[in-house]
């Protein structure tokens, strides 16, 4: 039973049980720290809080979650276990990447060696093919000396000419082919090995947190901690049919991060909450209002002045505060502002590389039939566009880039902004088949003649609108009435024909018509204004 602890006659059987026991305690928390897993990732904008799960086996003393990042927030760890496992205090040490055994290599390592053999190989074909030339070089020169061959006939040296001249072409062509791999080589190397220098260069920190703990059954200990710099930004693109009349919006996240540890086959929950920022509202201060007191004399008011001159200013402060944030790698993200966050759990398990590379997640679609119009503003813009009008989706969608698309093309970028109202409106391009005339303006100041001390001035504006679609079209005309902000202007306003809506949107003076028009026809409407004022005025638009 004790044979193999005769070859240490030194030790005492304690000493040797208490090395063993140490020893095998080492080993096992040193395995636990290599099989540690990343299982979840939550990221907000600017921040993400990562999740590490480590098996430790019954009897285990400790366990060491190893290689984090060097930038994680020491005061953010968390560490949870289950019935079996009693949790004691955590220790964090941080030190240089490439004195820690464990993480001196790493998948981008890996990837770089794998790259750098490739080119290694291709180095030595161009090497040996560069023998190959230099050989047949050689022979196209001739031999002499007491070991040259007799002189051949010219049917055998044409042969040789040609064999040579095509070895030569061959070998020459493969060169240069070779050449080319080996620029496509250093191409994909240079980013691979700017992001190890930066990871991984000189004076590149790393930490690891162990975790004391006595496991009285084989369980799981997971740890979790927060790093700045990760982030998330919302996506979305709009498909119309303008056949079916379907509209489909598709929901996407780009997500990037530059951590120093990759994530690999992880669940990835996207939140808008902002776990950075202050966690309780700011209360106003009491104002107080009193007689100010009479100046001080020079040499007081120079004392007492000088230790506010010393502090530093608020302006000061808060440009010093803006170079710290400057400082941090965040990734560029939008802010949402909601009252309560909300999470977007991915399904499937996700790889984001700690490159600052962007990956394209899908969240989801949305589908259903809008109803279409050719929506014009002449005094504005005589171009009508397409307009798709539907029931805004259920859910949070937060602001962000959208790309439209109509009939499988490309038309615009514009902006997702969740409307107010239940009412979703997407504008589809320019309708090239819908042709808008704006007459001639008559506007007629002072015209109108004076009615005791006031006078008038009369605008009218006519527009006309064709189709030139082969099926109907629904129109919208949008016409920016006058209103009166002073009560000493008086606005008479007689449209023909009379507006569906004489404040769209809930906007004062936004008028729009609406109406169907038949493919080939064409439609006229027509508003005129009487804006009365006081005779001695100068009236003032904006």
């Amino acid at each position: 039973m004790h044979t193999p602890f005769s070859a240490r006659p030194l030790l005492r059987a304690t000493a040797v049980a208490s090395l063993w026991l140490a020893a095998g305690a080492g080993a096992h928390a040193q395995l636990q720290a290599d099989a540690s897993r990343i299982t979840q990732v939550k990221v907000y904008p600017g921040s993400a809080t990562v999740e590490r799960v480590a098996r430790v086996a019954a009897g285990s003393r400790s366990v060491t979650f190893a290689c984090l990042p060097a930038g994680l927030d020491v005061q953010s760890l968390q560490v949870s276990a289950g019935a079996a496992v009693r949790v004691g205090e955590t220790s964090v040490l941080s030190e240089a990447r490439e004195l820690s055994a464990n993480c001196a290599t790493s998948a981008l390592d890996g990837r770089i060696r794998e790259l750098e053999d490739r080119k290694a190989a291709l180095q030595a074909e161009t090497d040996a093919l560069g023998m190959v030339t230099g050989y047949l070089k050689g022979l196209s020169g001739g031999e002499s000396g007491p070991g040259a061959r007799a002189p051949m006939d010219a049917r055998n040296l044409a042969a040789m000419t040609e064999a040579m001249r095509r070895s030569g072409q061959d070998a020459l062509l493969k060169q240069h082919q070779i050449q080319r791999q080996q620029t496509d080589l250093d191409r994909q190397l240079k980013p691979l090995l700017a992001e190890r220098g930066r990871t991984q260069g000189q004076g590149a920190q790393v930490t690891a947190v162990t975790v004391t703990l006595a496991a009285s059954a084989d369980a799981d200990v997971k740890l979790s901690y927060q790093v700045n710099g990760p982030g998330w930004t919302p996506s979305y693109r709009a498909l119309l049919d303008t056949t079916t009349r379907k509209v489909r919006i598709e929901r996407q996240a780009l997500v990037a991060q530059a951590t120093g540890e990759d994530w690999r086959g992880v669940k990835l929950v996207l939140s808008t909450g902002q776990p950075r920022r202050e966690t309780t509202g700011r209360t106003p201060s009491a104002w107080r209002i009193g007689i100010e007191p009479p100046p001080r004399a020079n040499a007081e008011s120079a004392y007492m002045a000088a230790p506010m001159a010393a502090a530093p200013s608020p302006i000061a402060a808060d440009r010093k505060m803006a170079m710290e944030r400057a400082r941090e790698p965040l990734f560029d993200v939008s802010v949402f502002d909601n009252s309560f966050a909300t999470e977007f759990a991915v399904p499937q398990s996700i790889d984001v590389p700690s490159n600052g590379q962007r990956v394209t997640l899908a969240l989801g679609q949305h589908e259903d039939t809008a109803q279409l119009a050719a929506r014009t503003s002449p005094r504005v813009d005589p171009s009508a566009f397409l307009v798709a009008e539907m029931t805004q989706p259920s859910g949070v969608w937060p602001a962000g880039p959208m790309q439209l698309y109509r009939d499988g093309n490309f038309v615009g970028q514009g902006r997702w902004n969740a409307p107010s109202d239940a009412k979703l409106t997407l504008s589809f391009g320019r309708d090239e088949l819908v042709r808008v005339q704006v007459e001639p303006e008559r506007d007629n100041q002072g015209s109108g003649g004076f009615v005791g001390s006031r006078a008038e001035r009369q605008v009218q504006r006519a527009y006309v609108v064709e189709n030139r679609h082969r099926t109907p079209i629904a129109v919208q005309v949008l016409e920016a009435a006058p209103v009166s902000v002073d009560e000493q202007v008086r606005v008479t306003t007689r449209f023909a024909p009379q507006p569906a809506d004489q404040a769209w949107n809930k906007q004062p003076g936004l008028a729009m018509w609406r109406f169907d028009l038949d493919a080939g026809q064409t439609a006229r409407v027509s508003a005129d204004y009487t804006i009365g004022y006081p005779k001695d005025a100068r009236l003032q638009m904006r």
